[in-house]
């Protein structure tokens, strides 16, 4: 797989490698092919979101640009996601608008410092159940947001939170419309069937047509984009810089470093998923650098979030798309539409955006890996079910920072089990030679008055405490103590406050101390803590100079016979 230049865009990549007719057509073709797709989810998104259907449209033009322009993915495919649903909706109702825009620019700023930063590998280290527990949980909300308008229902303030919702569903049931019921059920069996007959076929915007045809034709008293957002602009709006003060951005940094994470998560996700289909290996920090421009020119145009999209990063690629050009194109057939087409719009029944917006949904919560985390491990399954009850009963930011912390805190945990201290009472079953290659010699004996430590894992604050517990446990303490740390590839702090401790307590035993093998990181902490000057006498190379080292000092009779201060005998 051919590796992407670090912070240049792919764009100019490609141009330097050269850029065909032949790859111009097909990325014309595919751009088309992703705007047809984009056209119907971009209103669905925005519409979910809390905003007008056209605030979508001017996202996937903007965003879906510059994503393609700036980003280090050749094939990426940006513009509003169901990922960002939950938090844009928050947002709207605490701080309006304006707020989102504010919001969604100091999340592009974010983005843009974490690819300078070199920070994308980090986003690799979110645990999987959690990132499959607040999508599932998001694809939940998605869904119950729906329900009111695939119904027909008539409520005009539906709560926010997610039992309040469904009590005010379950409540007002009478007011069902059933030609809303009929259209939707119509939409999500059109999408369904379209999807088995062929995934060439652009399902939602098939469904969406549909539904509006016959809707329009037999005058259903349905409500349409037209009924809900009167007046929809056409074209792209005038930039225009947010006003904020500083006390408006200090209560939005919560939902800019969600915007953030979740746009780097699910950009950096689809990436990958396109490396594997094109043979490119994408630039992780420049798609991010590329992700916060694009997310900055949204707001300042007036749209909403945007990340890159797997499904219509998927579709580009096998509608033949391999350059960045397919994405702007694609930007520029959306902007076409908006445009041209809005009158058009206008004309489609809430009840079909619904439909497109359950099957998202369900797209999104990819059940089959949900249940397949649940039943690896008690950790997973912990981890997985938290993350996805705090995203749809209380907060999609509180969801992600618990779901994190506790997956660490299990981590740690596991990591503390799996470290060993294990003690060798007679023959040295193996040592590490100087070479670093394990070898086995029973003629090796361990000297009554030498005890013989090795650690086994790395040396952290999770089992640091429980080391100096282990030492305390002996019945007696030796002349010798040799430390084997070979197998021990990290030190912490805590761990360094350990080995602190021990050279303590053997100093008060008269018990001198002989670290064999250390490697190079514990090496360099204990160097930086300014203990490792005083143990370069102390230190060996391999267990075999340690042993030799204990049964010289143990022949010494001045040794023997004196009190010796460990750690300071050279």
């Amino acid at each position: 797989m051919k590796t992407a230049n670090p912070f240049v865009p792919a764009f100019i990549t490609c141009m330097r490698e050269g850029y065909s007719f032949k790859l111009f057509r097909a990325d014309v073709i595919a751009g088309l092919t992703v705007a047809i797709v984009a056209l119907p989810l971009a209103m669905a998104m925005a519409v979910a979101s809390g905003a007008s259907p056209d605030k979508g449209l001017v996202t996937a033009v903007v965003a879906g640009f510059f994503i393609s322009f700036l980003g280090g993915s050749r094939v990426q495919i940006g513009g509003p996601t169901g990922a960002f649903v939950v938090v844009i909706f928050d947002v709207i109702q605490r701080f309006g608008f304006n707020g989102l825009i504010l919001a969604s620019i100091m999340a592009g700023m974010i983005l843009v410092i974490a690819g300078y930063a070199k920070l994308g590998k980090l986003i690799k280290y979110i645990p999987y159940p959690v990132i499959t527990g607040f999508t599932t949980g998001i694809a939940v909300i998605i869904a119950s947001s729906q329900v009111k308008d695939f119904l027909g229902l008539t409520v005009k303030n539906v709560p926010a939170d997610f039992l309040n919702k469904w009590y005010v569903y379950l409540t007002n049931l009478d007011q069902t419309s059933v030609y809303a019921v009929v259209l939707g059920a119509l939409g999500l069996a059109t999408i369904i069937i379209c999807k088995k007959v062929s995934p060439k076929i652009p399902s939602y915007l098939v469904s969406i047509l549909l539904i509006s045809a016959l809707a329009f034709i037999f005058a259903m008293p349905v409500d349409t984009i037209g009924s809900r957002f009167p007046n929809l602009p056409e074209g792209l709006p005038t930039p225009v810089w947010p006003t904020f003060s500083l006390d408006e951005i200090r209560e939005l940094v919560p939902s800019a470093f969600t915007i953030a994470f979740l746009a780097g998560i699910e950009a950096l996700l689809s990436a990958v998923v396109a490396d594997g289909l094109i043979g490119h290996k994408h630039s992780l920090n420049q798609e991010l650098v590329g992700q916060g421009v694009a997310n900055i020119a949204s707001g300042i145009f007036g749209g909403i979030p945007a990340t890159g999209a797997i499904a219509r990063t998927a579709t580009n690629i096998k509608a033949g798309g391999r350059t960045p050009v397919a994405g702007i194109f694609h930007a520029i057939f959306l902007l076409v539409f908006l445009y041209t087409a809005m009158d058009i719009l206008a004309y489609i029944p809430m009840t079909a955006l619904a439909a497109v917006l359950f099957m998202v949904s369900w797209g999104m919560s990819d059940l089959k890996h949900f249940i397949q985390i649940a039943k690896i491990s008690p950790s997973d399954r912990t981890i997985l079910f938290l993350t996805f009850f705090l995203t749809v009963m209380v907060d999609l930011t509180v969801a992600i920072g618990v779901g994190v912390t506790f997956a660490s805190l299990l981590f740690m945990r596991h990591m503390a089990r799996s470290v060993e201290v294990r003690r060798q009472k007679h023959k040295a079953d193996e040592y590490e030679s100087q070479d670093g290659e394990l070898v086995t010699d029973d003629t090796i004996e361990i000297p009554d008055d030498v005890i013989v430590l090795q650690i086994n894992g790395p040396l952290f604050y999770g089992f640091a405490a429980e080391f100096c517990d282990k030492l305390k446990s002996l019945e007696d303490m030796p002349r010798i103590l040799i430390l084997r740390m070979r197998f021990m590839p990290y030190l912490d702090a805590s761990g360094e406050n350990s080995i602190e401790d021990i050279i303590k307590i053997c100093r008060e035993h008269k018990t001198y101390v002989i670290f064999s093998a250390v490697r190079p990181q514990p090496r360099a902490i204990l160097q930086k803590a300014g203990i490792h000057k005083n143990l370069d006498g102390a230190i060996a190379v391999d267990f075999e100079h340690a042993l030799e080292m204990a049964k010289q000092l143990l022949a010494d009779k001045d040794f023997m016979n004196k009190h010796v201060d460990p750690c300071s005998h050279k």
